[in-house]
């Protein structure tokens, strides 16, 4: 392994377990999803610009050159899925949401197959059987209560989400940062059409403020450097940190236990994705 290597394997993996506590922040708030979606929206777009002006100096616009159309419509979708992610935080449990959004593969699988005709290896359509049915486990057995609702919105981010990196892979040129910016801006104006309101205290603003201008842009800055020089496969098996991790911030702090079935599907899902994830590494080498 070169130090390259082994340096973009310290920098994602350290990008990915700072996002992994971003669930902990949105709990650890009493303001609604939207109300916190607006705030972490604007903070994200002002800190990620302001990294955006120390890299590029008074070649900033730049990075916003390219195919427009590309990318405001991936802004939108990682925008409107940071809505769905945050709304889903809030109604049901942390690891009911990371557990759905390991299953974003499948979800990408289809994208690109319906967008591109990309037919994919037979791992993954094994692999997708498998997550469906953790899925069935932690998603079918809260039918009719409110994690059931929160469940769906995790799907939805999930869904938005893989979209919108099917669509960033045939544009590898387009500038993640600038898109992830414009994104804040998404999830501010999508927000704002339905909040309720927007007063919050001084405690809540701390919060909000070093997860939209610290940890949020932070992480996927890190990502962002460390994922160049990384197979989708290592990237893929480093995300399990974050589906690892995030139930277990919010199990320390705030003594979050989520349900039985939720354990059963869970387990299915990250050892299918473990597995799938080392074959891949395997099949590379």
């Amino acid at each position: 392994m070169s130090n390259n290597h082994l340096k973009a394997l310290i920098i994602t993996s350290l990008g990915v377990l700072l996002m992994s506590l971003e669930s902990l922040f949105i709990k650890l708030t009493s303001i609604s999803s939207l109300t916190f979606a607006f705030y972490v929206g604007i903070f994200m777009f002002v800190s990620l610009n302001s990294f955006l002006f120390i890299q590029h100096k008074h070649k900033i616009l730049t990075v916003y050159q390219g195919n427009l159309k590309v990318m405001l419509f991936t802004a939108f979708l990682f925008g409107t899925s940071n809505i769905f992610f945050i709304s889903a935080i809030k109604t049901t449990t942390v690891a009911n949401v990371v557990l759905i959004l390991a299953a974003a593969p499948i979800f990408a699988s289809i994208f690109a197959y319906l967008f591109y005709k990309e037919k994919s290896g037979k791992n993954i359509y094994i692999a997708s059987f498998f997550i469906f049915i953790g899925l069935l486990f932690i998603v079918g057995s809260q039918i009719g209560s409110g994690d059931f609702l929160g469940n769906i919105y995790a799907l939805v981010c999930a869904s938005f989400f893989s979209c919108a990196f099917v669509i960033l892979s045939k544009h590898p040129k387009l500038n993640r940062f600038s898109i992830a910016a414009i994104a804040g801006v998404f999830s501010m104006i999508g927000s704002s059409l339905f909040v309720q309101s927007l007063q919050i205290d001084i405690s809540t603003l701390l919060i909000l403020l070093l997860m939209g201008m610290f940890i949020s842009p932070v992480s996927r800055v890190l990502m962002g450097i460390g994922t160049k020089t990384l197979p989708g496969s290592e990237v893929s098996l480093l995300m399990i940190i974050e589906t690892v991790m995030a139930p277990i911030w919010v199990w320390i702090f705030l003594k979050e236990v989520p349900a039985s079935n939720t354990f059963i599907g869970g387990a299915i899902i990250l050892v299918t994705l473990l597995i799938n994830s080392v074959y891949l590494l395997k099949r590379k080498h």
